[in-house]
């Protein structure tokens, strides 16, 4: 038995306590660990189908904190835009990525709490790197991160494992790849390679 392992019967409010049987109704169980600190990033991987976003929903719910998420800013001009919103999430203007890093930092520091939910693949299908946007934007509002795995053949959420970013991308990036060693999406063929696509330089200013 994980000792992170998260218990219903330890949960304080019905909404937590029914999201959490929901995600075992399916066979999931839920690993929590604490978080480091009231703001940083929630980096999630292996994301290869639509599903995650489910099953990570009803993590938000079983844990009753408001991670927010990104996404592309012509999605909340659709019909759906209040309900995306409710549900966490935030616009990027994709457009303009001059500054966007630092605005996002401010943004971060400017709030008692917040935890943003990051898919550094950016897509479903296969890609050959990840973005590198999660890792300027640690760096930049100094956050930690916290490196959550939906692992489909283990049936287990994970957000257990937290890291400091020191600056030097290639240990950075050994650590975490260790950390999501032996965790596979339910499409393990469409899953990034664990390295980063750069940015360019102008894109922190």
């Amino acid at each position: 038995m994980n000792e992170f392992e998260m218990k219903v019967a330890a949960l304080p409010g019905w909404r937590q306590r029914t999201a959490l049987r929901v995600l075992k109704l399916f066979g999931w169980r839920m690993l929590y660990r604490p978080l480091p600190g009231p703001r940083g990033i929630a980096v999630v991987y292996p994301h290869t189908t639509n599903w995650d976003f489910l099953i990570g929903l009803f993590g938000k719910w079983a844990l009753n904190l408001p991670f927010r998420w990104l996404a592309k800013d012509s999605l909340f001009k659709s019909p759906l835009g209040g309900w995306f919103r409710y549900l966490g999430g935030e616009p990027v203007d994709r457009s303009a990525p001059q500054g966007m890093i630092r605005a996002q930092a401010e943004r971060m520091n400017a709030a008692e709490w917040y935890w943003v939910g990051i898919t550094p693949e950016a897509t479903r299908g296969y890609r050959p790197h990840w973005k590198s946007g999660f890792y300027h934007l640690a760096l930049e509002a100094k956050v930690p991160l916290c490196l959550v795995y939906i692992d489909y053949p283990n049936k287990t959420l994970g957000l257990v494992d937290h890291l400091y970013l020191t600056g030097d991308q290639e240990a950075d990036m050994a650590a975490i790849r260790a950390v999501y060693e032996g965790h596979r999406g339910l499409h393990p063929e469409n899953e990034a390679p664990i390295v980063l696509q750069e940015r360019r330089s102008d894109e922190r200013k």
